[in-house]
């Protein structure tokens, strides 16, 4: 019986790291830590992972990406790969939020049975960050979007809830926020983060367009601070 291979990619932040999956099951990652260097390592890490794993890119069935927001160099990096191996190997794309992602890995942290909201943050320089909410079982309570944070930043669900907010964004939200229900969570996500999601995407067949996904990168990256 064949096997249903995924490549999965994540270069949504400074670090990078791709992963091969059957199915969900996680069979090889290779990650970089140097954040100028995604260009770089992907190619030649996914043709590593191949080699090691003993599968070849004829073989893959899909291509998974984190689609942002982020960091704007880093996920075009990642789109572009994915849409150029996609498009030589007549294979479809999957497209996952890069918050979506992250809740994966901070629920590793969590009890499934507590009720809480998750907020994962993006650095986004100065006082912003981009953010989004979603339930304990990551169904959208909020989508991604900038957000200049101010000390009664989520001051009304905070009245309510539990939040847990995590990601490169959540420490400087952290010096803001003294609410007795904001918890902060240290979360390391990586591609393999992406697997189980992409093989239920893939299973239903929920592929992005080829010729018409492109990163969300949470503002309009030509914007200045004047407006």
């Amino acid at each position: 019986m064949s096997s249903n291979y995924l490549l999965c990619i994540d270069t949504s932040v400074q670090s990078a790291s791709v992963a091969l999956t059957a199915g969900s099951r996680m069979l090889g990652i290779k990650s970089s830590d140097q954040p100028r260097d995604h260009a770089a390592f992907l190619q030649p890490a996914i043709e590593q992972l191949l080699h090691e794993t003993n599968i070849k890119a004829s073989q893959l069935n899909a291509v998974a990406v984190t689609s942002g927001p982020g960091s704007y160099t880093g996920l075009r990096v990642g789109m572009a790969s994915a849409k150029g191996l996609c498009f030589g190997l007549n294979i479809p794309l999957i497209t996952l939020p890069t918050t979506e992602v992250m809740c994966v890995a901070a629920l590793q942290q969590l009890s499934a049975n507590d009720s809480f909201l998750l907020a994962p943050m993006i650095d986004a320089r100065r006082m912003e960050v981009f953010t989004a909410l979603y339930t304990e079982s990551i169904q959208t309570v909020k989508e991604p979007h900038a957000c200049i944070l101010q000390t009664d930043s989520f001051n009304e669900l905070l009245q309510e809830q539990i939040l847990y907010f995590f990601g490169n964004g959540a420490e400087k939200w952290k010096t803001l926020c003294s609410h007795s229900n904001a918890r902060f969570l240290n979360v390391n996500w990586s591609a393999a983060d992406l697997a189980v999601a992409a093989f239920t995407k893939f299973q239903q067949k929920d592929f992005a367009s080829l010729a018409y996904a492109a990163p969300f990168y949470g503002k309009d990256f030509h914007s200045t601070s004047k407006n």
